[in-house]
Parts: C-alpha cells; sequence; structure tokens
C-alpha cells in the first residue's frame, strides 16, 4: 500500500470511533461523561491530519496523526484508572453533583442541570456480560491504530531509504 493508501485508512478509522461512540449514544442509550467527550477530539484531530497527509503523501504527518490517536489513548487509560478506582479524575465535572450551598430543596432542584452529567467513575458496558468499558475498548483501539498508524509511517521512510 501506499503512504495515500494508508493515511486515507488512518483517517477513516480515526473518524470511526467517535461515530461509534456517538452511535452508542443514540441507540444504545449510553450517557458520555467529561473524560469520554475528550477522548474523541484527538481522533477528529487524527482524521484531519491523515487526511492533509493522504493529500500531501507526508509520512511525518502521517505519523503526527498516529500520535494524535494515541493522545486519544492516553485519556483512556486515565478514565480506565479512574473507572477502577485507582486514582481521582482531574476534571471537576467528573465528579457526581452535590447539594453545594443548597438551603432547600427548591434552591437544589433550581441548581441542578437540566441533564445531569455522568460521573466518570461510572463505567459504561455495552456488551452484556463482557466487563470491558467503552473506555478500555478504546484504550485498546487507540493504542492499536495509533501503533499501525507510526509503523506505515516508519516503514515508508525506511523502504524509500533503501530505494
Amino acid at each position: 500500500m501506499t503512504t495515500r493508501q494508508h493515511a486515507a485508512l488512518v483517517a477513516l478509522l480515526s473518524a470511526a470511533a467517535p461515530v461509534a461512540a456517538l452511535a452508542s449514544e443514540r441507540f444504545l442509550g449510553m450517557a458520555p461523561c467529561a473524560l469520554c467527550l475528550w477522548q474523541r477530539w484527538p481522533y477528529l484531530a487524527a482524521a484531519v491530519i491523515a487526511v492533509l497527509a493522504a493529500g500531501l503523501r507526508s509520512r511525518a504527518l502521517l505519523a503526527l496523526a498516529g500520535v494524535a490517536v494515541l493522545a486519544s489513548g492516553a485519556i483512556a487509560g486515565l478514565h480506565v484508572g479512574v473507572e477502577q478506582g485507582w486514582w481521582p479524575s482531574p476534571l471537576a465535572s467528573c465528579a457526581a453533583p452535590d447539594a453545594g450551598a443548597a438551603a432547600s430543596v427548591d434552591d437544589l432542584l433550581r441548581g441542578l442541570a437540566p441533564r445531569p452529567d455522568k460521573p466518570c467513575d461510572a463505567a459504561a458496558y455495552p456488551i452484556p456480560g463482557l466487563p470491558v468499558s467503552l473506555a478500555a475498548m478504546n484504550l485498546a483501539y487507540a493504542l492499536a491504530l495509533g501503533a499501525l498508524a507510526l509503523t506505515w509511517a516508519g516503514r515508508g521512510s525506511r523502504q524509500e531509504g533503501r530505494a
């Protein structure tokens, strides 16, 4: 395969991750937490960078797309740790809502968001009976896709050096 084809495939697979996340929300009724939403941005950046890499036939941009995918994997790794209780989330929005300074139930109800945020430590398991959360699935996917993109970017430069 050529650099253009590799980059196009990385762009497609990078864009597929946030699309799959949106599908899980819409069709499976899974609510995302703040860390879930953060994991999507590097994939979108990777897709754009990979499209540029395909257009310019740039192995350096293909490698950069791979690094962007790995950034999503890093956020997913952080998220898995939060889900497992290994460490607290660094995002304030990941915590369950508290009563704060509400003096009455009415004050509390007025202070709540129309749709409450999902705590980041509440893992979402899309496959019944399989104890693998969406964050863990994203971690595996990001590691595999990022490694593949970096391998393709590196392999091509070695092959060009031999030619």
